[in-house]
């Protein structure tokens, strides 16, 4: 789990450093912030991914 969240914070830490400066006070709430949403990204991307199904057309 600690690694997964390493990863995002990683990943976060450059798209927030586009908007906000790493010397100011809110720059780890605002990193989480986009960590979150790169999360809420990937979880929905794969929720909505479409899937193959099998030659079988009855349920």
């Amino acid at each position: 789990m600690g690694l997964i969240v390493r990863i995002f914070l990683g990943l976060a830490a450059p798209i927030t450093a586009l908007f906000v400066s790493r010397d100011a006070l809110n720059f780890s709430v605002i990193q989480m912030m986009v960590a979150v949403v790169l999360f809420v990204m990937l979880v929905a991307a794969l929720a909505f991914w479409p899937r193959r199904h099998s030659g079988n057309t009855e349920s």
